[in-house]
């Protein structure tokens, strides 16, 4: 009989302990993926695959070291506890190192309510395909596309399960369904490529697969003839396609490993002003169909609501208990891991206050600017914020778009960018991340 992955997390923590270990906490983790390639209305590649994979970690005083398998055996069980134990005592110390106390462990939540994971059957593999060569053909179908790269129809499932010894147990699956495409226009040195995807948690919430290899077309056809845009300063708004980034540098600043390490250009900024005075952030990890909810942490604890940004205020970093207890504060309930490392912390679903005008009304104010699409590459400075990454996207002209524009690199400073941004109103409610399309006034653009 197969163990369930409650009992693999027992096991473990039950080889630890007999191996001499202090404490610890194990991770399982089963998996079904299904992905279907297709390529000129042909099947270019079929895969399915099932597996489960384990982890642990075990603490001995203020050491800890972290193990990982694909084999459930017993004995490779009793291995790795023997190894992790073994690899622990010649770890270094690290007194923030542990377990939380019982006292601070989620308890009574509700995995429905928050209806991340889809139990209709698996799609048969026929209709993934079919799924595919719909979506090329869609994007065929749309006057100036040349061809179409690699359409991806797919589906999968994780379940995962968490313990603790000294008392946590709690696991939730989650699934996904995907259709993605990449058209292409032109031929030869005038090709130009754009990209459309597609995921959702329930399968009936996913788009038709037209719709998306339609939209990959006329992206791909919209950009025929780019060219590079003016140097100089100009206002540029980044799409909501890509809007998500900005905000994603300003999580990675106030996530406590780069606080610990002092490693952030927003290191010193807690409870000042890092967004316009009308913008908030928050985290909600309870939002309904959403691929970042959960209803605990990887740690076992519970996870909350919480503005991150008030206000425009800084108001807290995203810790772990580790980070947390060397700022000499409380976990946020952020800790995330894989079976193959012990946790670190990251932020779920987000959320920044959307504005009250289109993505074309901001062209329109604007007058003459950038509208970024796509990013490629980056550098970013991590200390001081400094910002340059390449960039393509349409020139605007009199508030409209004038033409497409490739081969160009925006810069600035992060914490000069921040401040400046003003939200459009046409963030995806689907998404994890909720970032509208974003102005940002006077960056510095490198082109022809």
């Amino acid at each position: 009989m197969k163990a369930s992955l409650s009992d693999l997390t027992q096991q473990l923590l039950d080889a630890a302990r007999q191996a001499g270990a202090d404490s610890a906490d194990a991770m399982a983790v089963s998996g079904t993926s299904l992905s279907i390639d297709v390529l000129k209305g042909t099947l270019e590649q079929a895969e399915r695959s099932e597996g489960v994979d384990i982890g642990l970690r075990v603490m001995i005083g203020h050491r800890q070291a972290n193990v990982s398998a694909s084999d459930i055996s017993a004995d490779t069980i009793a291995e790795m506890a023997a190894r992790a134990v073994a690899m622990a005592r010649e770890a270094p110390e690290d007194p923030t190192i542990g377990l939380a106390d019982p006292s601070q462990y989620a308890t009574d939540w509700d995995i429905a309510a928050l209806e991340i994971a889809d139990d209709s059957p698996e799609p048969d593999p026929q209709a993934l395909e079919e799924d595919a060569r719909a979506a090329e053909a869609a994007a065929l179908a749309v006057d100036g596309v040349s061809q179409v790269q690699g359409t991806s129809a797919g589906y999968g499932r994780t379940d995962i399960h968490l313990a603790m010894s000294n008392g946590f147990s709690g696991g939730y699956g989650r699934t996904t369904r995907a259709i993605s495409l990449a058209a292409i226009s032109g031929t030869g040195a005038e090709m130009e490529r754009d990209f459309n995807g597609e995921s959702r948690i329930f399968q009936a919430d996913l788009p038709s697969a037209e719709e998306i290899g339609r939209i990959a077309g006329e992206r791909a056809a919209a950009r025929r003839g780019a060219r590079q845009p003016h140097t100089g300063s100009y206002p540029v708004i980044f799409d909501e396609r890509v809007s998500a980034s900005l905000i994603g540098h300003l999580l990675s600043a106030i996530n406590g490993s780069s606080i610990v390490r002092g490693s952030s250009f927003l290191r010193d900024k807690m409870g000042e002003q890092v967004l316009p005075a009308a913008l908030s952030l928050i985290e909600d990890p309870h939002r309904v169909r959403a691929t970042g909810s959960r209803p605990f942490d990887a740690e076992g604890l519970p996870t909350q609501d919480r503005a991150l940004v008030e206000n425009g205020i800084l108001n807290g970093w995203i810790l772990d208990l580790a980070t947390a207890r060397k700022l000499g504060l409380e976990s946020t309930g952020n800790a995330g891991r894989g079976t193959g490392a012990p946790p670190s912390p990251g932020a779920s679903n987000i959320r920044l206050t959307p504005g009250d005008k289109s993505r074309e009304e901001l062209m329109a104010e604007i007058g003459t600017g950038l509208l970024v699409t796509g990013l490629i590459g980056s550098t970013i400075n991590p200390n001081t914020g400094d910002y340059s990454r390449g960039a393509f996207g349409f020139w605007i002209e009199n508030g409209e778009i004038a033409y497409p524009v490739n081969e160009c690199t925006v810069a600035g400073n992060l914490l000069d960018m921040l401040m400046r941004i003003t939200p459009a109103n046409d963030a995806e409610l689907h998404k994890s991340r909720q970032v509208p399309s974003l102005l940002v006034e006077g960056m510095t653009l490198a082109g022809s």
